[in-house]
């Protein structure tokens, strides 16, 4: 009998069904292993994706710590303006302990290091290749606010002011001050409203004070190359690809120097705080009351010094030879002396006469201050070596100043009649200019400069071209008065220059930039700290790191220059 399945030939035959069984095994064991080898590449591509998503989170962690370092460094410099307890030995200039690599955020390894720096560019380098760790003082630039606004100012002197500045024009210039001052009134060559309406895109001119200086960019004839120069990463050093002419953008002339642009000359911030170091108010030497004005001076003074300004506040300064060999330079309550003395004399005598009828006489001193003050004191420098003649116990007498314009003299009283004398009632003090800090085009700009005394200004500044500032030629100028003390210029001179120039200044521009001890994101922030205001003002604050970092990470750790 044959066997279940078996062949003719004898040999064994499986049932149909079994093999059908294996087929479907093998089949099952190909779709499992597809599968296995599918759901790995899943987890891969997962690890992969998590990975990724792991680093991105770091990087926007660290991009945000960065940041928050930069910010510390503003914060820090604006602690910095507003302690100045030290006054002697403040330096904002130039102070790498203070502003250089500040490790704020300890690592464990350098990459997980967070740094920040506060950094300026030296204006004195010829090459624009160094760098500085401290602020800038907007002090050392002209301050558009002021040239539409400052008083008894012809519309020429305005101009003129402007036009020493690199690439400036009459046209550019007069459009500058109609887009200021607050009429709509063109000037020579200037543009107002009936210019801006007939653009394609129409808009009127501002007829005020500028917010910040992109909105000169608005103004007739003012383009992005004249406001930022070929300096187009703010970095204020001179970068390979603005030194290359047309290669690469920006386009400049190869020159191996920077053009900086107006940014570096103009400012709409600059003023100075009127107080005195210790936070209490100054003596204001114009003050109506003179007899308030007599009793403060004999207090903090003495007697000659109170006598000798109230009596220039009455009859005003002896005139020398240089004044009147240099025109009506003297100036009244409301005009130059030349124009207003006949009428202050009227006015004097009136006073005098009114006061005689009422039987009303106040004195100090032996001066009769009942006509009131009739001359204005423009500076302190006014009542160095001057003269005045005054009555006094109803005799004619003529006082001689007790601040002599001998050097010496000047060294020691000038610093301390700076610390408790002003000439104004206002808070602060706008838009003189820095001497210490200006560019030579800048100073050239001021009235009654002359062009050999701003070359000697430039070449005696307090800075060298590797950022530091000396000390000791710092202390020597904690006022405008070295310019008379070195034998730069003469009193007379000073005279008519010191409404316009300081020694400080107390806004400043701050660059931060805050990184990692190795590689990683960078954030650069810059901002405007405004020490008129106790406590000190962040005014303005912008991120620049769309523009790049600007610094190499060896320059801010100083690994590559000398401090």
């Amino acid at each position: 009998m044959k066997k279940h399945g078996s062949h003719p030939d004898g040999r064994y035959r499986f049932p149909a069904r079994k093999i059908g069984l294996r087929v479907r095994a093998g089949s099952t064991l190909l779709v499992v292993l597809v599968v296995v080898v599918m759901l790995s590449l899943g987890a891969y591509t997962f690890s992969e994706l998590m990975i990724v998503e792991m680093e991105a989170t770091n990087v926007y962690g660290r991009s945000i710590q960065s940041r928050e370092l930069a910010l510390s460094g503003i914060e820090l410099a604006a602690a910095f303006v507003g302690d100045r307890s030290e006054i002697d030995g403040w330096n904002s200039y130039h102070n790498p302990e203070q502003f250089q690599n500040i490790n704020l955020l300890p690592g464990d390894i350098t990459r997980t290091s967070g740094y920040f720096s506060v950094i300026a560019p030296v204006v004195t380098d010829a090459q624009s290749k160094t760098v500085r760790f401290g602020l800038m003082n907007e002090s050392g630039k002209l301050n558009l606010n002021i040239l539409a606004t400052e008083e008894e100012v012809e519309e020429g002197d305005a101009v003129a002011r402007l036009m020493n500045i690199p690439n400036m024009t009459e046209d550019i210039a007069a459009a500058i001050l109609d887009w200021i001052d607050d009429d709509d009134d063109a000037r020579t060559y200037g543009a107002e409203i009936d210019y801006y309406i007939t653009l394609e895109s129409p808009y009127s001119a501002k007829n005020g004070p500028l917010e910040s200086l992109d909105e000169l960019l608005l103004v007739r004839d003012i383009t992005p190359e004249l406001l930022y120069g070929e300096d187009t990463n703010r970095n204020g050093i001179l970068d390979p690809n603005e030194n290359d002419g047309d290669a690469t953008l920006p386009n400049d002339n190869s020159d191996g120097i920077l053009n900086p642009g107006w940014f570096d000359f103009f400012t709409v911030h600059s003023r100075e705080i009127n107080i005195r170091p210790d936070g209490s108010e100054k003596i204001n030497v114009n003050q109506t009351m003179l007899t308030e004005l007599y009793d403060a001076l004999e207090t903090e003074l003495g007697p000659d010094e109170a006598k000798f300004i109230v009596a220039y506040r009455l009859n005003g300064p002896v005139a020398t030879a240089d004044d009147l060999d240099s025109g009506p330079t003297l100036t009244t309550v409301g005009g130059s002396m030349s124009e207003k003395q006949a009428l202050n004399e009227l006015a004097n005598g009136l006073a005098k006469a009114i006061f005689s009828e009422e039987g009303v006489s106040v004195t100090r001193g032996g001066l009769d201050l009942s006509p009131g003050g009739a001359f204005t004191i423009n500076s302190l420098f006014d009542l160095i070596g001057s003269e005045v003649e005054t009555e006094i116990e109803g005799q004619k007498t003529t006082l001689t100043s007790p601040w002599s314009a001998d050097a010496a003299a000047m060294t020691s009283d000038l610093p301390i009649l700076h610390d408790i004398l002003t000439t104004t009632k206002n808070q602060y003090i706008e838009g003189r200019i820095h001497i210490d800090q200006a560019r030579l085009e800048t100073l050239l700009g001021i009235p009654e400069m002359d062009e050999d005394l701003a070359h000697a200004i430039v070449n005696s500044q307090s800075t060298g071209t590797n950022g530091a500032a000396s000390t000791e030629i710092s202390q020597a100028h904690q006022t405008t008065g070295w310019l008379v003390i070195e034998g730069l210029t003469t009193i007379e001179q000073m005279r008519k220059m010191a409404p316009y120039i300081c020694s400080g200044g107390d806004v400043f521009r701050v660059q931060s930039l805050g990184y990692f001890g190795q590689g990683g994101p960078v954030t650069r922030v810059e901002a405007i700290i405004d020490g008129t205001f106790i406590p000190p003002r962040i005014t303005y604050i912008r991120d620049m790191s769309n523009l790049g970092p600007g610094y190499a990470l060896p320059t801010l750790q100083g690994t590559n220059q000398e401090e």
